[in-house]
């Protein structure tokens, strides 16, 4: 099997890191060698967070370049946008239409831009209001399950491979709301 690459961008706090963790839990269980390597900008809340995903048959490297990623999973529309130059030509794009201001929108320098979903327009894209589907689920933490869930109909696994990750890899007590939030964002692309 030719090596997949995943990309997982967003901003510190929105549980991106967690979502990798848990697409690496799935592949490993489901027998492919796995590479996660995670890259940490200004990560503890706002700054850019992005997570290599990498898996197939052998996979020698964590790192993916620009122009090789089959997919981008983004927690942040402008997140998106950074990372467009690492798709290939006819990559996947599933994001949030959440928008967070960076630090020079905070402090004036630039202003966010107008429609960053116009920039992803060349690409195959699907775009959901993760956060709100997260917070009608009981919590706006789960927004990375609404993510995996919209993204996992992309890959060649049953829903009960992804639901074992799901239960191997967050609190017992925030099960049931993950889980929901995951079919939720599965359903959305059913």
């Amino acid at each position: 099997m030719e090596t997949v690459n995943i990309m997982i961008v967003g901003v510190g706090g929105q549980g991106s890191l967690l979502a990798s963790k848990m697409l690496g839990h799935l592949l490993v269980n489901a027998g492919y060698d796995v590479k996660v390597s995670e890259v940490h900008g200004m990560s503890q809340r706002g700054g850019s967070v992005v997570t290599y995903v990498r898996f197939g048959d052998k996979v020698y490297s964590p790192i993916i370049d620009k122009g090789e990623a089959d997919f981008i999973v983004s927690f942040e529309l402008l997140e998106a946008a950074r990372w467009l130059s690492y798709l290939k030509p006819d990559g996947q794009i599933v994001t949030s239409t959440q928008q967070i201001d960076p630090m020079p929108v905070i402090t004036g320098a630039t202003a966010y831009p107008d429609d960053p979903l116009a920039s992803l327009a060349p690409y195959r894209v699907e775009n959901a209001d993760a956060l709100g589907i997260a917070v009608e689920c009981g919590s706006q933490k789960a927004l990375n399950l609404v993510l995996l869930g919209m993204f996992s109909r992309h890959l060649p696994f049953e829903e009960e491979a992804w639901r074992d990750a799901i239960a191997a890899c967050v609190p017992q007590k925030t099960l049931e709301v993950n889980l929901a939030a995951f079919a939720r964002g599965r359903a959305l692309m059913g």
